[in-house]
C-alpha cells in the first residue's frame, strides 16, 4: 500500500515529468475520485486547470498553493524535480508537517534527500498512478472544501497589474486553448493567473531551458503541430525582441498566432532584482539605464500583421474577434515601467511576502484548525 491511510490532509504535487509520462488523465481521475487537492510546479501549471486548479508552489507560487503545502500531512510528489525554486534553501521548512513520497523516473534526482525518512519510488509517473488508483483511499471532500475556502479568502490578494492583464486574457480565450509563454515576469504572471477553460488546454512554459525569447518559437511550433491552428503567445517586450524576426515565419507559413505583448518597457524580472537587492542600481534594464523598446505595432504592420497598442488591458474586449479568427495579430499592452511581481517567498527567511494582515491570518488559521 502506497497511500498512508492515517493522513488527514494529503495533497498530490505534479510536475512536468507527469505530463511527459502521459499521466494527465489518470491524475484528473484520481483528483475527482478522492477529492485530494492537486498542486503543480510552475512547469506543469496546465496539468490541472478549471475547477480543480489551486495553483503552483515555489518562489513565485500562488499564495493559496504554498499555504496548503505548508499545512498538508502527506505530500505525494509525482514527476517533480523539487529544485531550489520549489523547496528553498532550507529543506526542513518545505512541507514541514508532511510525510514525503517522491516518484521520479530519474534515479539521480531521487539520490538527493529532501526530507528525513522520505519514501522514494523509481517509477514512471503513469505506472505509479495506475497503481495508486487501485488502492482504496478515503474521500477527502472536507479537506478539499477547506482548501477551496482558503482559495476564496486569498484570491483578492497579490493581484498586481500584470495579474489582472493575464486574468483578462484568460476570459477571452476559447476552451482548451494552447498558450506559449515567454521567460520573465509574464511567465510568472501566467503561471499565477492564467486559468484555462476546460482540462485539455496547454500552457507551454520554457521551464528548465530558461531561454528568454522562446515564446514566439513555441507558439509557431505548436500551431504547426495542430495543422496550422490558432495558438497564443504571451511575451514581454524583452522576450519578443530576442526572436522578433520570427514574425516573418508567422506570415510566410500563414499561422494564425495571436501575440500578446505585456509591455512594461523594461526587463522587468531583472530590474526587480536590481531594485530589491541592489539598491535600485539599474543596469541595461530600464529606459534610464540603457534599455529601450521599439514600436511593436509599427514593426508588426511592416510584416503585414494586424496590430494595435492598448494603454489598458480593459480595452481587450474591443478585440475579441481578433482572438479567435484565422489571422495572426499582435496586441501590444502597455504597463508602467516598474510593475511588480508578487507574492514571493523570501530566500533568506522562507516567508511569503508581502505578509497578510493580522485579521486575514486569523481567518486562515480558523479555516485550517477545522480540519479533522
Amino acid at each position: 500500500m502506497i497511500f498512508h491511510m492515517t493522513s488527514k490532509r494529503p495533497i498530490l504535487l505534479v510536475g512536468s515529468g507527469a505530463q511527459s509520462a502521459g499521466a494527465k488523465e489518470l491524475i484528473l481521475k484520481f483528483a475527482k475520485k478522492t477529492n485530494i487537492p492537486v498542486l503543480t510546479t510552475m512547469n506543469a501549471v496546465d496539468l490541472v486547470q478549471d475547477d480543480l486548479r489551486f495553483g503552483f508552489i515555489g518562489t513565485y507560487g500562488n499564495r493559496v498553493a504554498n499555504t496548503i503545502l505548508s499545512e498538508c500531512d502527506l505530500l505525494i510528489s509525482l514527476g517533480a524535480r523539487l529544485g531550489l525554486r520549489q523547496i528553498g534553501n532550507r529543506p526542513e521548512a518545505f512541507a514541514p508537517k508532511a510525510k514525503l513520497i517522491r516518484v521520479d523516473i530519474d534515479q539521480y534526482e531521487l539520490s538527493r534527500d529532501i526530507k528525513v525518512n522520505e519514501e522514494k519510488h523509481l517509477m514512471d509517473a503513469k505506472a505509479f498512478m495506475d497503481v495508486l488508483l487501485t488502492e482504496t483511499i478515503p474521500d477527502y471532500t472536507q479537506w478539499k472544501n477547506q482548501c477551496i475556502e482558503l482559495k476564496k479568502l486569498l484570491e483578492p490578494y497579490d493581484k498586481e497589474l500584470g495579474n489582472l492583464v493575464i486574468e483578462k486574457i484568460g476570459t477571452l480565450l476559447p476552451e482548451n486553448s494552447i498558450v506559449a509563454v515567454d521567460v520573465g515576469q509574464n511567465q510568472c504572471w501566467c503561471a499565477q493567473s492564467l486559468v484555462l477553460k476546460g482540462h485539455n488546454g496547454r500552457i507551454l512554459i520554457a521551464g528548465g531551458y530558461g531561454s528568454m525569447g522562446c515564446g514566439l518559437p513555441l507558439a509557431i511550433g505548436a500551431s504547426i503541430s495542430i495543422g496550422r491552428g490558432v495558438t497564443y503567445c504571451i511575451t514581454g517586450d524583452g522576450g519578443l525582441q530576442m526572436n522578433i524576426q520570427e514574425l516573418e515565419t508567422v506570415v510566410r507559413e500563414q499561422l494564425p498566432i495571436k501575440i500578446l505583448v505585456i509591455n512594461n518597457q523594461s526587463l522587468g524580472k531583472i530590474s526587480e532584482i536590481q531594485e530589491g537587492s541592489y539598491q535600485s542600481r539599474f543596469a541595461q534594464t530600464t529606459k534610464m539605464s540603457g534599455y529601450t523598446v521599439p514600436d511593436f505595432e509599427a514593426i508588426s504592420k511592416a510584416y503585414k500583421i494586424k496590430s494595435t497598442t492598448l494603454s489598458s488591458y480593459e480595452e481587450l474586449d474591443k478585440y475579441k474577434t481578433w482572438m479567435t479568427d484565422q489571422e495572426p495579430c499582435l496586441i501590444n499592452i502597455t504597463l508602467p515601467e516598474l510593475t511588480k511581481l508578487i507574492p514571493k517567498i523570501k530566500w533568506e527567511t522562507g516567508k511569503i511576502e508581502p505578509a497578510l494582515d493580522t485579521e486575514t491570518m486569523k481567518r486562515v488559521g480558523d479555516i485550517l484548525k477545522n480540519v479533522i
